[in-house]
């Protein structure tokens, strides 16, 4: 017995697992690696809310933002443009596409890189304001869902939403037509 307690001592006692640890060198610890993920992930929405909390302060930061808004909608309305133009006058538009065949390759490159960055840091501000609805919507779950289980119950479907009870008047009440001016005056008429 001694034999067998010292060689399982050696490989998990001293409050060590020696396979364990070993294991951990090739193999992230999923529970350690889930506990991290859920830290970064709590500190990323708490770094969200706090930049994109305040609405813009001054009348520069409300023009410029106004400003940032226009680039897209005036190259999709300039392309609708080009295309309806091209039906409309097919010469001018010929004319206008033969002077952008003499633009050097270069001076695209320069374009399509000011359009890329500008774009795409659009695209990292829409990404951040999407995490914070989302993670202003998640803080209404719980009551959405409790309004959704009492809209539930007022179905007509479910079982005893009609039913007046004993109360009497209110079965006689259920029971009698309510006068329809619309459906009468069409009786009227026909």
């Amino acid at each position: 017995m001694g034999l067998i307690e010292r060689i399982l001592g050696m490989a998990f006692g001293n409050g060590r697992n020696v396979v364990r640890d070993t294991v951990e060198i090739f193999r992230e610890n999923t529970e350690a690696g889930a506990e991290r993920g859920a830290t970064v992930q709590r500190e990323a929405m708490g770094q969200y809310g706090a930049e994109f909390g305040r609405p813009a302060e001054g009348g520069f930061d409300r023009f410029m933002d106004g400003l940032n808004r226009l680039p897209r909608p005036a190259l999709a309305l300039g392309t609708l443009g080009l295309f309806v133009s091209a039906m409309v006058a097919p010469l001018w538009f010929a004319q206008r596409m033969q002077g952008i065949a003499l633009v050097p390759e270069p001076l695209w490159w320069l374009l399509g890189v000011i359009v890329s960055f500008y774009f795409g840091a659009r695209h990292q501000v829409k990404a951040q304001q999407f995490q914070r609805s989302i993670v202003d919507t998640a803080q209404h779950v719980p009551q959405v869902i409790e309004n959704m289980k009492e809209i539930g119950k007022l179905r007509a479907t479910s079982p005893g939403v009609a039913d007046p009870g004993p109360d009497v008047r209110l079965s006689a009440q259920a029971l009698r037509a309510e006068a329809n001016p619309a459906l009468e005056a069409w009786r009227a008429v026909r």
